[in-house]
C-alpha cells in the first residue's frame, strides 16, 4: 500500500472519528458501521495501480497496525472499569464471576466449535480450522460503544465505593480486556501444529509454557509496570514525576509501549501485560481525575485507529478480499454471530447463575442473553490472523482471510445497529423490577 494513500485513509477516518459521534448520537447506528460502508464503497472506486487494501496482500502493516490498535483498546478498557481486582483478595476476586465464566467456558467453547465446523463445513485442515476457531475468540465491545463502560468515575468517592453498577456492561467490557490476550496459546496451539506436528510433539510444552508460563509473566510485568508507573505519577518525592498533579495524559501511551516491549522481551503475552498494567494504574487513587485525563487520550486514540482498521478493512471487502468466500464459510461465521457465541455465553452464565452479584443484585433473564449476544468480533480477529500467517504456512490463506473478514464485518453491522435497542430493552426491564420490586426476569 502506498505511503499516500495510508495518509489520505487515516486523514478520512480521523475527519470521520471526530464528526461522526457527535452526528449519530440520536440514531441507533455507530461509527464503525459508517466506516465499513464508507470504505466499501471507496473499495469500488479504481484504485491506483499496484496498489491493494487487502491484509494478504500488506501482511507487516496489517499486523502491525492492528497489533497497536489492540494495544491501546486494551489500555482505554483497563483505564474504564472502575471495579477492583485484588489478587489477595477472595471477595474482589468473586466479584468478577460473570468475567471468569465467560473466559472459562464461553471462549473455548466458541474455540472448538469453530473450529469443528471449518473442519467440516469449509473442509479445512487442522491446523487451519483451529487457527480460525482461535483468531475468531477474542471479543471487542469498543466496536459498539453502547454496550461497554462509560470510562473511569473521578471525584472525591473512595476505592471501596467505586464499582460498576451495570453487570453486563462490565462482563463484556472486562471480558474483551482478558480474551485479547487469552486467545495467543490457541493461536500458538494452530501455529504448532503446523511447524512442529502433532499434539504429542509439542503438547506438554505448550501447556506449561504457551497457556501458563506466558500468562503468568504477561500478568506480573505489567502489574510490575503500573505498580512503577503510578508510584512516580501520584506519590513521586520528586515533582517532576508526579505527573497527576500537571495532569499530563500521555503516561497512559508511554504504559502502553513500556509494559508491552517490558513483556515481550520478558516472553510474556504483552496484551496480558497491557491490559494489567492499566488496572494497576487505575488502582492508584481511584477517584482522581488524572484517570479521567488519560482515559480521554487513550480514547480519542483508539477511535482513530479503530476507524482506520475499518475503513480499511471497507476498502478490502469490495476490492477482492472476500473473492474467495464461499458460502459455507459465510455459513460458519454467522453461525457464530448467531448460535454458537449466545449459546456458549448462556451456558456459562447460567453455570451457578446466582452468583452473578453487584451488591444484592442477580443478573436477569434480558442480562444474561445480552451479555451472551453480544460477543462483538473486531480487530483483535484481524490481528492475530495477520500474526500466525506470518509465522507458518496455513493452507486455504485466502479462505480464512475471506471468512474472518466476512464475521467482522457481520458483527460490526449486527451488534452496531442491535447494541442500542438491546440496552433500552434491558432497562425497560430493570424498571420493571424496580416497579414490581422483584428481580424476576
Amino acid at each position: 500500500m502506498s505511503a499516500d494513500l495510508v495518509y489520505l485513509l487515516a486523514g478520512l477516518a480521523l475527519l470521520l472519528a471526530v464528526v461522526l459521534p457527535v452526528a449519530l448520537s440520536s440514531l441507533a447506528i455507530s461509527s464503525p458501521i459508517v466506516l465499513v460502508l464508507a470504505g466499501a464503497l471507496i473499495g469500488l472506486l479504481p484504485l491506483p495501480k499496484g496498489v491493494s487494501a487487502s491484509p494478504v496482500d500488506n501482511p507487516v502493516f496489517t499486523e502491525h497496525l492492528t497489533e497497536f490498535c489492540v494495544l491501546v483498546a486494551l489500555m482505554g478498557v483497563g483505564l474504564a472499569l472502575d471495579r477492583p481486582l485484588d489478587i489477595r483478595s477472595w471477595e474482589s476476586w468473586k466479584r468478577w464471576d460473570t468475567t471468569w465464566r465467560l473466559l472459562a467456558i464461553a471462549m473455548p467453547l466458541s474455540i472448538a466449535a469453530v473450529a469443528v465446523l471449518g473442519w467440516w463445513a469449509m473442509g479445512l485442515g487442522p491446523a487451519a480450522a483451529l487457527l480460525l476457531g482461535a483468531v475468531l475468540s477474542p471479543t471487542d465491545p469498543v466496536l459498539a460503544s453502547d454496550i461497554q463502560v462509560a470510562g473511569p468515575t473521578s471525584g472525591e468517592e473512595t476505592d471501596e465505593e467505586i464499582d460498576e453498577s451495570d453487570e453486563v456492561r462490565f462482563a463484556l467490557t472486562s471480558e474483551a480486556g482478558l480474551n485479547d490476550g487469552l486467545a495467543f496459546p490457541f493461536v500458538y496451539a494452530a501455529i504448532f501444529l503446523v511447524t512442529m506436528g502433532g499434539v504429542a510433539e509439542w503438547g506438554l510444552r505448550w501447556l506449561a509454557w504457551e497457556l501458563v508460563g506466558k500468562v503468568v509473566i504477561g500478568v506480573a510485568v505489567g502489574i510490575a509496570v503500573g505498580w512503577l508507573l503510578s508510584k512516580a505519577a501520584f506519590r513521586s518525592p520528586w515533582p517532576s514525576l508526579r505527573l497527576a498533579e500537571t495532569g499530563e495524559p500521555l503516561l497512559a501511551l508511554a504504559a502502553v509501549l513500556v509494559s508491552y516491549g517490558a513483556a515481550q522481551v520478558a516472553s510474556g503475552y504483552g496484551f496480558l501485560a497491557v491490559f494489567a498494567c492499566a488496572m494497576t494504574l487505575r488502582s492508584m487513587e481511584r477517584g482522581h481525575d488524572y484517570h479521567v485525563h488519560m482515559h480521554q487520550v487513550i480514547e480519542r486514540l483508539e477511535r482513530l485507529l479503530t476507524l482506520t482498521v475499518l475503513l480499511l478493512l471497507g476498502v478490502a471487502l469490495t476490492n477482492g478480499l472476500l473473492g474467495h468466500l464461499t458460502w459455507q464459510a459465510a455459513a460458519v461465521g454467522a453461525a457464530l454471530v448467531f448460535v454458537v457465541r449466545p449459546v456458549a455465553g448462556i451456558l456459562a452464565l447460567r453455570l451457578g447463575r446466582g452468583r452473578d452479584r453487584v451488591g444484592d443484585r442477580v443478573l436477569s433473564d434480558r442480562e444474561e442473553l445480552v451479555a451472551a449476544f453480544f460477543g462483538v468480533r473486531g480487530v483483535g480477529s484481524l490481528f492475530y490472523l495477520a500474526y500466525a500467517t506470518a509465522e507458518a504456512e496455513f493452507g486455504d490463506v485466502d479462505l480464512l482471510w475471506a471468512t474472518v473478514a466476512f464475521t467482522v464485518t457481520l458483527s460490526v453491522l449486527w451488534h452496531g445497529i442491535t447494541a442500542t435497542p438491546a440496552m433500552h430493552w434491558i432497562e425497560r426491564g430493570r424498571e420493571q423490577r424496580r416497579a414490581t420490586g422483584t428481580m424476576a426476569g
